[in-house]
């Protein structure tokens, strides 16, 4: 039925339908104009995006591992404050003869005169 209606259409050749007939061929031209400078304003502003999203990404990882050093180091340095402070206290105990008197005879056997020293096999151990 569609191909016997084809056949029987007949177009006007008048000034009137050319008119129309160009303006709407204007009209479809303009859209594709269009459409493709829209296309490349998109492919431009995508290679834009990607050209500064890259480095900004990378930059944004470099930072997150910056923090993640930081932070490392944060912990390390407080371990070494603790650390220094533990030595000091026992720099502070070793300028006391009482107390280098004791680790003397703890670690080396050292006695006094008269005295005598049984050294006990859990001593040991726990000396070394």
């Amino acid at each position: 039925m569609k191909q016997e209606n084809q056949n029987n259409l007949q177009y006007l050749d008048n000034d009137y339908v050319k008119e129309n007939y160009g303006k709407q061929v204007k009209k479809q031209r303009e859209v594709i104009f269009r459409r493709r400078r829209l296309a490349a304003i998109m492919v431009v502003a995508t290679a834009l995006f990607i050209s500064l999203g890259i480095p900004l990404f990378n930059d944004y990882l470099r930072l997150q591992n910056l923090k993640t050093y930081q932070e490392q180091t944060i912990l390390d340095q407080k371990a070494l404050e603790e650390e220094v402070v533990a030595l000091q206290k026992e720099v502070d105990l070793l300028h006391d003869d009482d107390y280098v008197a004791k680790i003397a005879r703890e670690r080396f056997y050292y006695s006094k005169e008269g005295e005598l020293l049984f050294p006990l096999p859990e001593s040991e151990t726990a000396n070394k």
